[in-house]
């Protein structure tokens, strides 16, 4: 068997644990075995920002361009395959073949696949905007899609255990409480893609932007908008009230739960942050 190129931001999140060690040790010989049944040819994998699953370009036996992507194991990502067999195509790109088990997928390639992050801030608002308010709809019962309180309760957990890196204790206590505030009582839910920003908006041939990478979960589809914020962080920083309150508008929800959730999030990850991220959540504050 040929030698699997590993991408070093892949090889780095899996010396995070066991699991995830495990995982990229069998990894060649699940390539090879998904790749042949799907009877498609391989190039080099994408490295840019493959920290979290294994994705190369790739040729089908007819001929057709795609894309084989196979996730580490993730407690955010598990639902990723349902949520984009769930859209169908609709604002994000469609899943040709999938074993859920190996948490593998033959996708649908964005040409040229050039991303959004490409394009002027304002842009991308207006574009990850309209791309959410296809993705938010409610699946039919039953699903396999949790809550969004899911994962604010396993952060909550996962921050307990780093409670001697806290920089903040009381930022952080009040970071905890609001996340699990916000995911109990939303005011209008649907199925979340969690992680939209402009690196996961891809330039593409059948529409003119399709999102991938969706970490999905029901819930406040204000919580939607704080992964893009977070990434246009000089903004942010620089008029926090007129960059929330713009993207909020675009998205039709309440800018004032956006910016909860945003010091939320922030204040719990003040235990991994350096100092500058505390005048952020200072900035954030309610």
């Amino acid at each position: 068997m040929p030698r699997l190129t590993i991408p070093p931001k892949l090889a780095e999140t899996c010396r995070g644990s066991a699991e995830s060690a495990a995982w990229l040790a069998a990894l060649p010989e699940t390539v090879a075995d998904v790749t042949g049944r799907w009877s498609v040819t391989i190039g080099a994998p994408f490295d840019e920002e493959a920290s979290c699953s294994w994705v190369a370009p790739c040729v089908t036996r007819d001929g057709a361009a795609a894309v084989v992507k196979l996730g580490m194991p993730h407690m955010e990502a598990r639902d990723e395959v349902h949520a984009l067999r769930f859209w169908d195509g609709d604002a994000a790109v469609r899943v040709l073949q999938a074993d859920v088990a190996l948490n593998a997928m033959l996708l649908e390639r964005c040409e040229p696949g050039v991303p959004l992050r490409d394009q002027p801030e304002p842009e991308q608002d207006v574009i990850i905007a309209g791309l959410l308010r296809r993705l938010w709809r409610n699946p039919p019962a039953p699903h396999p899609f949790r809550r969004l309180c899911e994962m604010t309760a396993w952060w909550e957990k996962e921050a307990l255990g780093d409670a001697g890196t806290w920089v903040d204790p009381s930022l952080t206590r009040d970071g905890i409480r609001l996340l699990n505030e916000l995911a109990a009582d939303g005011p209008c839910e649907a199925l979340l893609a969690t992680d939209l920003h402009a690196g996961n908006v891809l330039r593409a041939e059948r529409e003119p932007w399709l999102a991938i990478d969706p970490k999905p979960f029901v819930g406040d589809t204000a919580y939607d908008a704080t992964q893009h914020l977070f990434n246009c962080g000089e903004r942010l920083r620089a008029d926090p009230d007129g960059t929330i309150r713009r993207f909020a508008d675009l998205l039709e929800v309440d800018h004032e739960r956006v910016r909860l959730w945003l010091f939320a999030r922030e204040a719990v990850d003040l235990r991994r942050q350096a100092h500058e991220a505390g005048s952020l959540v200072r900035v954030l504050a309610p």
